[in-house]
Order: structure tokens, then sequence, then C-alpha cells
């Protein structure tokens, strides 16, 4: 993995963002904001599932003046994570009306193309812009290929060689509009370390592209996220392939996953792929990782897919209690391999490993902890045995927290 890419570090409610701190998980509601109820609920639900910040829809009067009693009954059942207004089109006339809310809010977000149009842009933004210099607040200017202005692409084909595919005269207006934002933003009064830029598309490649180039042209913090990625499993790999490439490469600063989910409330999907995106990269542990084959046929017996199973479920079901009593327990390695061929190697591997007997092995399965042999498994006790020594180990292992 490269080293991480040098950013300013801006501070969102007191979580920072930046090259100096650890890549963050973002979301966003779907409820309508003005039920202020439902967001909350949706919100809570979000956080509990490891989103670090929330975005939520601020697009009228009705749900500005919600914000207030959304951020009022999170405080009252203890939920204190940043909350950031997404706005378009209306961004300057709501935060001007409703500055409890301009407050109350942790970050703006502002779309470029949709400020306003040519004749408009410079006093909208400018307005918006001072409003959150009044009130100390950090913006993200996020680009979509979507929605980028009129004027701006007009601009951008005028300016562009004749070489140039449309393809790339879309990016390119894209990554100038957001950087020519920020750059007008910092003249208006704005500090650097008050910026978040992102430009999102929906190509993997493009997005690739995109964010290697505005990459190399600043040090603002960098959000990430395919926009529009669609439903199932297509957009999961397509979100997590774009964002591995990036985080690989030391690009992103804060993620997020935005997946079409299943029916209407149920968002924290994206933020456990979110987890697992930043843990398969060893960017941080959320959980316990379980090493386990494929299978093939050596391994026809279900026992080692159950064991498997059983041994993956026991620590979703552990983990809060685990955290809750043993510092750093979600950097454990565990493995459960299927027989001879790759079994014991793998389990030497891992903090602790159990290697299974295959289709016509010895009905015996070898434990190894930390790279040495403890003990042999036998009989129809296996699961709970090995169970046991897992919890065993945490216990003797792992710091107890206070």
């Amino acid at each position: 993995m490269n080293k991480r890419r040098e950013t300013y570090n801006v501070d969102v409610g007191g979580i920072i963002i930046g090259s100096s701190n650890p890549v963050r998980i973002q979301s966003m509601t779907n409820t309508l904001t003005e039920n202020s109820v439902d967001t909350a609920e949706q919100i809570k639900a979000l956080y509990d599932s490891g989103s670090e910040l929330v975005r939520v829809t601020v697009n009228n009067e009705d749900s500005a003046k919600s914000i207030i009693n959304i951020k009022d009954l999170l405080i009252k059942s203890n939920y204190t994570l940043p909350i950031i207004g997404d706005f378009h089109y209306n961004a300057h006339i709501l935060l001007s009306k409703y500055s409890e809310t301009a407050v109350i809010l942790d970050k703006y977000r502002l779309n470029p193309g949709n400020v306003g149009s040519a004749s408009k842009y410079d006093d909208n933004f400018s307005k918006i812009i001072e409003i959150a210099i009044k009130n100390d607040k950090p913006i993200r200017i996020g680009g979509n290929w979507g929605s980028l202005s009129k004027e701006y692409l007009e601009k951008t084909i005028v300016d562009g060689e004749k070489t140039d595919n449309y393809e790339d005269i879309i990016k390119k207006g894209l990554i100038d509009s957001v950087l020519n934002s920020a750059v007008h933003a910092e003249k208006l009064g704005l500090p650097a370390n008050k910026i978040i830029l992102s430009c999102k598309v929906s190509s993997v490649s493009q997005l690739v592209d995109v964010y290697q180039d505005i990459a190399s042209k600043c040090k603002y913090p960098l959000h990430l996220g395919l926009t529009e990625a669609g439903m199932g499993d297509e957009a999961m790999v397509s979100s997590v392939s774009a964002l591995s490439i990036l985080l690989n490469q030391g690009i992103g600063d804060t993620i997020r996953v935005s997946l079409t989910p299943d029916k209407m409330g149920v968002r924290t999907k994206e933020v456990e792929v979110c987890k697992n995106i930043l843990s398969s990269l060893g960017l941080k542990q959320y959980k316990p990782k379980v090493v386990s084959c494929p299978g093939c046929g050596r391994t026809s017996s279900n026992y080692f897919i159950d064991l498997t199973r059983d041994i993956n479920n026991h620590i979703n079901n552990s983990m809060i209690e685990w955290k809750s009593k043993y510092i750093g327990v979600e950097n454990i390695n565990i493995a459960v391999m299927g027989c001879i061929v790759n079994g014991p190697g793998e389990s030497k591997h891992a903090n602790i490993g159990i290697s299974l007997p295959g289709t016509n092995e010895s009905p015996s399965a070898p434990v190894f902890i930390d790279g040495k042999k403890f003990t042999t498994l036998k009989g129809e006790t296996i699961k709970d045995d090995f169970i046991a020594l897992i919890e065993q180990y945490i216990s003797t292992n792992y710091e107890k927290a206070n």
C-alpha cells in the first residue's frame, strides 16, 4: 500500500478528517428530514453500525427547521456524532433564514453545479461561505458529473483541445469546477483546513482517473464515493473496486458506498461494506478476521462449512461484549481451514487457527496458537472446544478495559 497522500486536517464536529487521521466512514439518510423522529432513528442506526458522520438532506424550509429537533433527539439519546447538511440550489437562502440550523450543522455540503446560474453563482456562493466563516464550519465542495453546470461545461468545451473526447471534457470540467470553487472560498476568507472536496462519477475507471488527477493538484482532504452505484452485488463490487484502488494508492480521507437499499429505511448495508473495505486493506479492523478456505473436493463434508459459519456467528454475537471487556480484541486473526493441504500453514499464520480433517483424512483437528501447535481436537465437541479456546485466548492475551 502506498503512503497516504498528505492533506490538511479538517475538524468536522470533533471528528478530524485528513491524512494524519484514520479514513472515516460517512453515510446518508434517506428519510424525509422533516420527519425528525424517523431521521434521528436512522442516524442512530447508521452510527451504531459504524458510520462516523451522517449527511441529511436539507432541501426546504421544513427540513431546515427539523435539524434543530433532530439534533435534540440525538443528544437526548447520548448520540453526539457530526451531522452534515446536504444542500442544493437554495443553501444561501436556508442557511441565512435558519441561523440556528446553520450553527447546529457540523458541515455544509455544496454542489458547485447547483449553487446558482452564472449570473447568481458568485453572490450565492459568497453568502454560503460568509455563513460558514461566521459559524466556524467546514464545507465539502462536492461535484457530480450529473450536475455539472451548463456554463462550466460550455467553457470547458471551448477551452478544451480538439483531441479531447466528451468523457475527458466532462472529467476536466468536474475537477476544475471543484478546485476553482475551493480557491474562491479561500479568497473569501475560508481557511484551507475548512475545505473537503469530492468529484463523483458512476464509472469505476473514470472515478479512479478523476481522483488521481485531483489528488495531484491540491492538499484538501478527499471524500470518495461512486455516485449512483446501483443495487445489490453489482453495486457493491463496483464501489469496492473503485474505493480499494484509490485507498491502496493513499488517496481518500472519507468514504461512502452509495447503495440503493432493498427497501426504504434500511441503510446500514452501505456502512458494512465500507467497514469491510477498510478491514480488507488493513486500514482499520472492526472485528476479528476469520480466514477460511473456499472448500473443494477434499472438504465435501458440511462440517467445515458449518463450523466456519458458526465461528463467524459467534464472533458477530460476541463483539459488543468483547470490545467492552478487552482492548484491541478486534485485531485478532482466526483461521478455520478445511484440510491438510493449506490448513496447518494458514492456521500457523493466525493468532489461533484450526485445521479440520478433509474427506478420508484422520478425524482429528490440530489447533495452532501464535504459530505453534497447541492441541488436537477430536470427537463431537470440536466446535464447542474450539470456541472455548478462542474465548480463552482473548481473555489471556488482551488487556482488560477499565
